[in-house]
């Protein structure tokens, strides 16, 4: 059977780590085929998450360097799927989505699968400064790489493993999110962006607005250097 790899960065989230994984739709991915394997990033916790993680059924990898991004390229290289798939831990993005992206992408031969929170986005679930801080970032990024995206934050994605193997990731914090996407456009991939819902955060956030949007703008200069 082919496998999924689910990978899901984390940080001090013990309170939610297991209703995380659980929501993960394995049932359904196996009936339609696919085997599914979960990587929980353990990028330094210290409440026990992966512990939790292990006992929900997940394979725990630890990221020593705090940041998203590294978290994630640590994922990555442990991932042994066919197809990659991403979630948040905090229960931001709906699991139960997996299916249909896994679905279109081999149905339609896509390379890369985007989620776009925008959509349906309900009040309360992304703040007002957050909302217009992805807007201006999305606009950044479309303006200075053309992508088709309308929504360059998401952390939401789907990916077929050959593609991943010939992105060039540099960036070790939130900046991933955007990088990745452009690096799926730079590689000539077949993408797609599908609408979805996104929901209030669980716990505490660990994005910095201000100083992960400033750094954000800068990584996209470098890339646009580069």
């Amino acid at each position: 059977m082919p496998l999924i790899s689910v990978i899901m960065p984390a940080l001090d989230e013990a309170a939610f780590i297991e209703g995380a994984i659980s929501a993960i739709p394995r049932a359904e991915l196996a009936s339609r085929g696919y085997d599914t394997e979960i990587l929980v990033v353990d990028n330094g916790s210290v409440d026990g998450t992966g512990e939790l993680a292990k006992k929900a059924g997940a394979k725990v990898v630890v990221e020593v360097r705090r940041g998203y991004g590294f978290a994630y390229q640590k994922g990555f290289q442990e991932a042994k799927g066919h197809i990659i798939c991403t979630l948040d831990a905090d229960q931001t993005y709906p699991a139960d989505a997996l299916p249909f992206m896994v679905k279109k992408m081999v149905d339609e031969d896509l390379e890369f699968i985007n989620t776009n929170r925008f959509a349906y986005l309900t009040n309360g679930a992304m703040s007002r400064r957050n909302r217009w801080g992805n807007r201006l970032l999305t606009l950044a990024t479309k303006a200075l790489f053309r992508i088709p995206f309308q929504d360059s934050q998401s952390g939401m994605w789907a990916m077929k493993a050959d593609l991943l193997s010939r992105m060039e990731l540099k960036a070790g914090g939130m900046a991933l999110s955007e990088e990745i996407k452009i690096e799926a456009w730079r590689k000539k991939a077949r993408c797609a962006e599908i609408p979805i819902s996104y929901h209030h955060r669980n716990g505490t956030s660990k994005l910095r607005v201000w100083r992960d949007g400033w750094s954000n703008l800068v990584h996209l200069a470098r890339l646009r250097l580069d």
